[in-house]
């Protein structure tokens, strides 16, 4: 949906929220916010067995502070999550949520559909027993932000389509995280490079389940809580300038390309 108008589905969502309210001592909690739209969303999550002795999500609920979208998305993560296997329920993705609702205005995809990143933390608290502290989440900044270069050296090292992977052998390559498109070409590049880097707002290894596995397999380096900044060079791309969020500080790395899927 690349409308600026909300689906119906989206405004019963948030005039109509399902799951609203805290469960006292849960099993999971997450809370994530984004500092550049100023998002908060918690989820809470109780965990029971199915016929097949499978923990699932039994109960869910969610507070969040934020914008019509925002609302919408944390009310629909509830609805796709409740009754599903703790393994399906991490699966789910912005994407999917967004689908479900009828679409999202682009610029609401990043900024408010934080749903699932929340479900997700709490399913890792539940999981790992991780401190339920806020998630900071920062990837609406790659849709909204330009990256300075990156259109510059559009065809001379910057990538927004890759059509064939072999151009990229042996080269040093990054790889902007932007969902599970961006993560399967990262992986398919270890075949014809040494070096491959996806660089992600996140704190924990993006994608979906299945996807995470085949990750932290690969040889992919992944640059965690980072934002790429600037694409610099003469001719072609040579350098650019990485923003680390957890030590607040900018440095460069030497790269042959940069890529940054379009969403498709």
């Amino acid at each position: 949906m690349k409308s600026t108008q909300y689906s119906e589905k989206v405004l019963d969502h948030f005039r109509n929220p399902r799951n609203v309210g805290v469960i006292e001592n849960p099993d999971g909690y997450g809370k994530v916010g984004n500092p550049v739209c100023g998002d908060l969303m918690e989820i809470f999550i109780k965990v029971g067995k199915n016929e097949n002795d499978e923990d699932i999500i039994s109960k869910i609920k969610f507070r969040t502070f934020g914008c019509g979208s925002a609302v919408a998305t944390s009310s629909m993560i509830t609805e796709l999550a409740m009754g599903k296997t703790i393994s399906d329920a991490y699966d789910i993705s912005r994407s999917d949520v967004a689908d479900e609702l009828g679409g999202l205005p682009p610029i609401k995809m990043h900024c408010s559909n934080l749903a699932a990143d929340a479900l997700q933390a709490a399913i890792r608290n539940y999981r790992d027993g991780t401190r339920p502290e806020v998630e900071v989440i920062t990837s609406c900044q790659i849709e909204i932000k330009v990256i300075l270069g990156f259109d510059e050296f559009l065809g001379k090292g910057t990538y927004k389509i890759v059509e064939d992977i072999h151009e990229f052998t042996d080269k040093r390559v990054l790889i902007i995280d932007n969902g599970d498109n961006s993560i399967e070409l990262a992986i398919k590049l270890t075949q014809i490079t040494g070096r491959v880097i996806l660089v992600t707002s996140g704190k924990f290894i993006p994608g979906k389940k299945e996807l995470q596995s085949r990750l932290k397999k690969s040889d992919v380096k992944i640059l965690y809580e980072s934002e790429l900044l600037e694409v610099k060079g003469t001719d072609d791309v040579e350098k650019v300038v990485i923003h680390d969020f957890d030590e607040d500080n900018n440095y460069e790395l030497f790269l042959d390309n940069v890529i940054n899927l379009e969403e498709r």
